[in-house]
């Protein structure tokens, strides 16, 4: 039996994005008054190159802060798309042994057939009763999909 369309949607923490997309966005204004205020007087001895290093450090910041929030996992028919920070990893339903989410873990863990423990940053303890849910519905997720033996 297939999960309904709801149940599908992508795992994606709540908290962090919101916090960390309105830092992101506070960098970059910050960044762009700045560089603006300091060329706009002519005694800060504030140059172009000074202007485009603080708007390219602002934009780079920005942009790892947005990489930072948009962790997430994807469910399609086949598998589970893991993206972390750094990587993006495919998970097919039947390598997935366990769904954990306890202790003192800041996100949910999956045990792998394979040995390996993959982290699921888009369900973060820090959402609270949400992340509860949110792991009780892949824990479903990988259940119903796994295959049968």
């Amino acid at each position: 039996m297939s999960p309904g369309p709801l149940s599908d949607g992508p795992f994606r923490p709540r908290r962090a994005r919101v916090v960390g997309l309105a830092f992101a966005v506070g960098i970059l204004v910050v960044m762009v008054a700045m560089s603006i205020g300091l060329s706009l007087s002519p005694e800060s001895g504030w140059t172009g190159t000074d202007t485009v290093s603080a708007l390219v450090f602002g934009a780079l910041l920005s942009a790892g802060l947005v990489r930072l929030v948009t962790v997430n996992a994807r469910v399609t028919e086949r598998a589970l798309v893991v993206r972390n920070v750094v990587f993006t990893r495919e998970v097919e339903w039947g390598e997935v042994v366990a769904v954990r989410f306890g202790g003192a873990d800041p996100w949910l863990t999956l045990d792998l057939d394979d040995g390996e423990n993959l982290a699921v940053m888009g369900v973060q303890r820090a959402d609270g009763e949400f992340a509860k849910s949110e792991a009780l519905r892949l824990a479903r997720l990988v259940e119903d999909r796994a295959p049968r033996a």
